[in-house]
């Protein structure tokens, strides 16, 4: 298992963690604010995944430009930067 998949394993466990807190909290009748708050945190953490997941998925495309060559890896680590910055 590669390091990319292993990062989105780990969080997307994490994530199942936060939502059995959140059932438990539901279950407890814990203040909205607080459940709301952990909300957030798995909002935060799913766009995470998919940043992770867009990341790898340009690394594994962009390897050549439209007439074939290969792509300089810096250029591509760049428009990927652009990319991953814009998604923030």
């Amino acid at each position: 298992m590669n390091d990319a998949k292993k990062k989105i394993i780990n969080r997307l466990k994490t994530i199942k963690g936060h939502i059995a807190g959140i059932e438990k909290m539901i279950e407890e009748d814990k203040p909205c604010e607080d459940i709301l708050l952990q909300i957030a945190a798995i909002k935060s953490s799913v766009h995470k995944v998919g940043i992770v997941i867009m990341e790898e998925h340009a690394m594994q495309c962009m390897v050549t430009d439209d007439d074939g060559n290969l792509v300089d890896k810096k250029q591509m680590e760049n428009v990927i930067k652009t990319l991953l910055n814009y998604s923030k």
